[in-house]
């Protein structure tokens, strides 16, 4: 059985429904699943897990949340490397740039990213079915 980290930062909710629904999907294939708020994952807590999705929406000039997200990211990427990763987030401008900018930055970290899910604002059954989909990717 895998045991699967889901890490989030949300400011309105839409982050967290995605994140919900990754460790919904990581859950129905049989994995160990434990929802973390970026706050409280550190690079130690790395090793525990044998996937980590982590799940937060783009923020500013399209980019991670800045206070408690990016802190958290630049702490546990040196931990990444060889690691099982997926990425996910919510966006209400742009292009969704800062997903294809994270995960060059999970990559060139050395971590294995999985796959990727965007949803624009409040993520909707399609966005949701997909975040299902990653989480059972990572079991």
């Amino acid at each position: 059985m895998s045991n699967i980290a889901v890490v989030f930062w949300s400011g309105t909710g839409n982050t967290e429904a995605m994140a919900n629904a990754v460790a919904e999907g990581a859950a129905a294939k049989g994995a160990e699943v434990e929802t973390v708020q970026a706050a409280d994952f550190t690079a130690s807590s790395v090793a525990s897990f044998d996937a980590i999705a982590f799940g937060c929406p783009a923020m500013g000039a399209e980019e991670l949340e800045e206070g408690e997200f990016q802190p958290m990211w630049d702490d546990v990427k040196p931990e990444l490397a060889d690691k099982k990763i997926a990425l996910f987030g919510s966006y209400d401008w742009g292009t969704g740039e800062w997903m294809d900018t994270w995960r060059e930055d999970a990559e060139d970290a050395g971590a294995n990213v999985v796959d990727t899910v965007i949803a624009n604002n409040e993520p909707d059954d399609e966005a949701l079915s997909a975040c299902n989909e990653l989480g059972g990717s990572l079991a």
